[in-house]
């Protein structure tokens, strides 16, 4: 508060609306400097200026949706048709606006088998315009997280130890290796977390394509026999288990890759057979190899992420097994939809 000559107090204009909104001005000086002097206004400056809330890319996905729903009001859903990856200048614009503590970049182009007729469409999503993302964040000088799939791990169907994060990615067929290309973007800029995951589920946001519970629960009501591949080894990983995680890794500072699943492993033959036994369901279900479901897109014959890093945290939330991830997502399930619950 400053004085004037007459010993009363004054509240000039400028102070007034410093005080009331600090973030409008704080953005107004910091987006006239040059990098180093913001770099410098940066320290100088108490870091609540900044804006609080955490960008989430892919809002109305899955895992972007489950972040925004943990996250509450911290966060900032970012998602077509307002925000288009493909936009470069749009998402520039958007994100120096709002100046976030941190992006965490949910969204993808993750239709495997259409990526390998389109492959510059899925390119520029998942790579050029993760770089342009890497590149915002040192900008702004803020955390930037990267969710990335077990793809990257393509190209030894015959391992058996479940991969770790240090390992060389051998990524197969045009998303996987987009993907991928995505990852090294963000390594280009220090403040980062890669976070690897693995055939999410969960509750279905407005963009979501679907996932493999919902199909099967689709096809289990049709009453005709399923058939589905038993050679593909993963673990399916529920997304709220996976949110939870990414949430923790953002209050770590702990930089750096990290593989995010339930614990376990399965095939997705061994995982639908769960799917109706959990449900109690009678669906007649034969087992079959990749080269008889006939995909157009390779697929990893065993993509197993090793979680031990993640472990290490003694207070992380926990990663629980696929079985127990998967009857809570049904029992859940449940809950959200009582007009139309999972019953034969």
């Amino acid at each position: 508060m400053l004085k004037t000559g007459s010993g009363r107090k004054a509240e000039p204009i400028l102070w007034v609306g410093v005080q009331k909104f600090p973030h409008f001005f704080y953005n107004l000086v910091y987006t006239s400097l040059s990098k180093a002097g913001r770099e410098r206004f940066d320290l100088l400056f108490d870091p609540g200026w900044r804006s609080a809330v955490i960008a989430v890319t892919g809002a109305k996905g899955q895992l972007g949706g489950e972040l925004c729903r943990q996250w509450g009001s911290e966060a900032v859903g970012l998602d077509l048709p307002e925000f288009d990856l493909l936009d470069f200048d749009g998402v520039r614009r958007t994100l120096r606006e709002l100046r976030p503590h941190a992006i965490v970049h949910a969204a993808a182009y993750t239709a495997v088998d259409k990526a390998e007729e389109e492959p510059d469409r899925c390119f520029a999503i998942n790579a050029t315009a993760t770089g342009v993302l890497a590149e915002l964040a040192r900008e702004l000088n803020c955390p930037l997280l990267y969710v990335s799939t077990d793809y990257v791990f393509g190209g030894e169907p015959f391992r058996t130890e479940p991969f770790r994060e240090e390992d060389p990615a051998s990524p197969q067929g045009v998303y996987a290796t987009s993907k991928y290309e995505g990852e090294l973007k963000v390594l280009a800029w220090e403040k980062h977390y890669i976070v690897r995951t693995c055939g999410l589920y969960g509750r279905l946001g407005a963009n979501s394509p679907g996932n493999f519970v919902e199909t099967m629960i689709r096809l289990g009501r049709s009453g005709k026999s399923l058939r589905v591949v038993d050679d593909q080894f993963c673990t399916p990983s529920y997304v709220v288990h996976v949110a939870r995680a990414i949430r923790y890794l953002l209050g770590t500072s702990m930089f750096g890759t990290f593989h995010i699943v339930n614990d376990g492993f399965t095939t997705w033959y061994r995982f639908a057979c769960e799917i109706f036994r959990l449900l109690n369901w009678d669906v007649e279900i034969s087992p079959i190899t990749t080269e008889e479901y006939g995909a157009k897109a390779p697929r990893p014959r065993f993509s197993v992420l090793d979680t031990s890093k993640y472990q290490r945290f003694v207070d992380a939330p926990p990663l629980p097994h696929w079985k127990d991830a998967l009857a809570e997502y049904l029992q859940e399930r449940e809950k959200l939809f009582p007009k139309n619950k999972v019953a034969g």
